[in-house]
């Protein structure tokens, strides 16, 4: 008996130390206009708590985040918690019209939601028109209490942030692109948390300075939030080791360049191991459809060691801007930490297999009008030749609780409707494949099933690296390759044993990417390009997810402020 007590006091003592490591976490958001002075002039911009990163919020493993966002500016406003699974708190991912309705000026909306299996480096930022390009902050959740990181424990924690800027109404500048059916402005500028560096006019005085000492390790949790450009960042001299991605634990991978689309977080190791002095770190573009343009520019910022009186920091040399064979070895080299902690084996029994193009076509102008596109029409974009439209009434989750009909059509094609040699540069401009239907079709998965989707890049009107983003759930990445997806030899590649976990995907321009994930979590999922170019354009759909057999695999109902249409 004394034996049986002391098991069952010790049980007791272990499952109220686990509850006592998990805490509510309570933030607020004042989502209001504040104007910043950039590259010579004043722009008004939309920002959170009066900053540009927005704060940057820290949980634990296991704890509760309850954020009350309170909307003080003139634009609708939702807030997506990137990379967040959102287990049977769907409600809480933020993506307008998918899960919500906007949270209209003047009003007010609060998300709370659990970390569960969770850690390393994710990020907030709004999911309504291009306001994530200055409303956005990171979101760091580090081990439990009493366990730790499964490296060696840095000296310090330091997010880096990587943005855009223009010099112009974000706002104003995508309703141009939408009223004309043409491309967006480029951005004027890159940034490092929040600065864009001295590289830039009237910007010697806004450069982001790390300070580091001689022989201490840095823990680097660098975030891609730019809205429509890749890009490399580097720091002069110094090694890097990748040892997460998308809040996934990898294999230590050293390297002198980190390659990140946007939507991606990387956490690297850096140490304090060269001469006293000062050393750029630099972010540049990694653009790669040929001929179309973009912000051809390099930000940067200072890692200074303490008592440097070096007059002038040291620049990296930067990768071209097209220089694929760099991305592709980054992205292909990195392998997941099988066995570490949150581990996830690849599911091996396939239940869903798909064939998803993704790619770049076009729309009819309309009317009269000449459109500035090719062949004058408007651009468009599209999975399957399906060119993805958002609901206006009514979100997509509300349909799915309500059961209500005409919100969306469940019939998102398996495979394309037409096979063809999807990365043949030769049928790029052939109309009879450029113009893509606009719908609000979503592929319906049953509760627990393990799809398998290939990805595959098409060269229509331009081909290039696309980073797709998938909201609720992590997928492995079995391999990645150029031209088109070879069902009887590429499978052979695949890494079924430590393939890397992710949330977004940098599909490889002129070519493929294999994922596979368990549909484990109920509700409605967006699956996007995370090129904010494209995705008005209509590159994405969403997976609805049923509900399971029991209460934990359940959707509960929405919570009573949900914002309403």
């Amino acid at each position: 008996m004394s034996c049986f007590l002391f098991l069952l006091l010790c049980a007791s003592a272990l499952l109220a130390s686990s509850v006592a490591s998990a805490a509510i976490v309570e933030h607020s958001f004042h989502v209001k206009n504040l104007t910043l002075r950039r590259l010579c002039s004043e722009q008004v911009v939309t920002a959170v708590n009066g900053s540009l990163p927005g704060p940057t919020l820290r949980v634990r493993e296991g704890d509760t985040l309850v954020v009350h966002v309170s909307n003080e500016s003139p634009y609708n406003v939702t807030i997506h918690w990137h990379g967040i699974f959102q287990k049977l708190s769907g409600w809480a991912d933020g993506p307008n019209m998918v899960t919500q309705c906007p949270i209209i000026p003047g009003s007010s909306y609060t998300y709370r939601f659990k970390v569960i299996k969770q850690e390393g480096t994710l990020w907030w930022h709004a999911h309504v028109l291009t306001l994530r390009a200055t409303v956005y902050g990171a979101l760091i959740i580090r081990p439990r209490s009493g366990h730790s990181y499964p490296f060696p424990k840095p000296d310090k924690e330091v997010p880096i942030l990587l943005g855009e800027w223009w010099n112009a109404n974000i706002i104003d500048v995508e309703n141009q692109a939408l009223a004309t059916g043409g491309a967006p402005n480029n951005s004027n500028a890159y940034t490092i948390n929040g600065m864009p560096g001295d590289l830039y006019p009237c910007s010697q005085n806004q450069t982001y300075t790390l300070k580091v000492e001689n022989g201490k390790t840095y823990l680097l949790r660098i975030i891609n939030a730019a809205l429509n450009n890749q890009l490399f960042f580097k720091i002069a001299n110094h090694k890097m080791t990748v040892v997460s991605i998308d809040a996934s634990y990898t294999q230590p991978y050293i390297t002198d360049v980190v390659v990140t689309g946007p939507g991606m977080t990387t956490d690297v190791l850096i140490t304090a191991d060269q001469p006293v002095g000062s050393y750029y770190m630099a972010a540049s573009p990694y653009a790669s459809a040929p001929g179309v343009p973009f912000d051809d520019t390099t930000t940067r910022g200072i890692l200074i060691y303490e008592g440097s009186t070096a007059p002038t920091p040291i620049m990296p040399l930067m990768p071209a801007t097209n220089d694929t064979p760099t991305a592709h070895k980054f992205y292909s080299n990195l392998t997941g930490l099988a066995g570490g902690p949150h581990w996830v084996p690849v599911p091996r029994q396939i239940d869903e297999h798909m064939f998803v193009t993704v790619g770049v076509g076009l729309a009819p102008c309309g009317g009269n009008a000449t459109c500035p596109g090719p062949f004058g029409q408007r651009f468009s974009a599209s999975m399957n030749n399906e060119s993805f439209q958002l609901p206006t009434g009514l979100s997509m989750l509300q349909a799915f609780f309500f059961n209500v009909s005409g919100v969306y059509t469940p019939n998102f094609p398996d495979a394309p409707p037409v096979k063809f040699d999807y990365t043949n540069a030769n049928i790029s401009s052939d109309l009879s494949l450029l113009f893509t239907p606009k719908s609000t079709s979503v592929k319906v998965l049953k509760y627990n099933a393990t799809v398998q989707i290939v990805l595959q890049n098409t060269a229509l009107l331009a081909v290039e690296n696309h980073p797709i983003h998938i909201h609720g759930f992590n997928f492995h990445v079995l391999a990645q390759g150029f031209g088109n997806y070879d069902p009887v030899n590429d499978p052979k590649k695949f890494n079924l044993v430590n393939s890397p976990l992710r949330n977004t995907i940098g599909v490889p321009v002129g070519g493929w990417a294999v994922i596979r994930f368990t549909a484990n979590n109920p509700g409605v999922w967006f699956m996007h390009c995370h090129l904010d170019v494209h995705l008005p354009w209509g590159l994405a759909t969403a997976f609805v997810v049923q509900n399971g057999p029991t209460p934990g695999s359940t959707l509960p109902p929405p919570p009573a402020d949900l914002p309403k249409c």
